[in-house]
């Protein structure tokens, strides 16, 4: 043991890092199967545009008292569900969040999940 002796590497034996592989991010990529989207046969699932449920039923006043219709826009956890996942219309979902935090402040909506 006391013959070993702790050297540091030199600049000559430092690590060079090797170049990278060509299958990686920037490399080419596999060809698409044919049943993929964009080729024959196209995309398998069509996805309908959302429509605003407060426009289509003609409903004008979103009322804080209406706590069966709040709960449907609140997640279990209690938050505020946003626009892209409800499909309600941007005018509706400000008038729609100002009315669940409204009947939060007077106890009608909880503001979290219970555990």
């Amino acid at each position: 043991m006391a013959d070993e002796t702790t050297s540091t590497p030199s600049s000559e034996q430092q690590h060079t890092p090797s170049p990278r592989p060509s299958s990686g991010p920037g490399g080419a990529r596999p060809p698409r199967p044919a049943g993929a989207a964009g080729g024959p046969g196209g995309r398998k699932f069509f996805r309908r545009k959302k429509v605003c449920k407060f426009c289509t039923e003609k409903i004008d006043a979103i009322s804080y008292r209406d706590v069966r219709l709040l709960q449907g826009f609140v997640a279990e956890r209690g938050k505020i569900v946003p626009r892209r996942l409800t499909g309600v219309c941007t005018r509706h979902q400000r008038r729609l969040s100002l009315a669940i935090k409204q009947s939060r402040n007077i106890a009608l909506l909880a503001f979290a999940a219970r555990f």
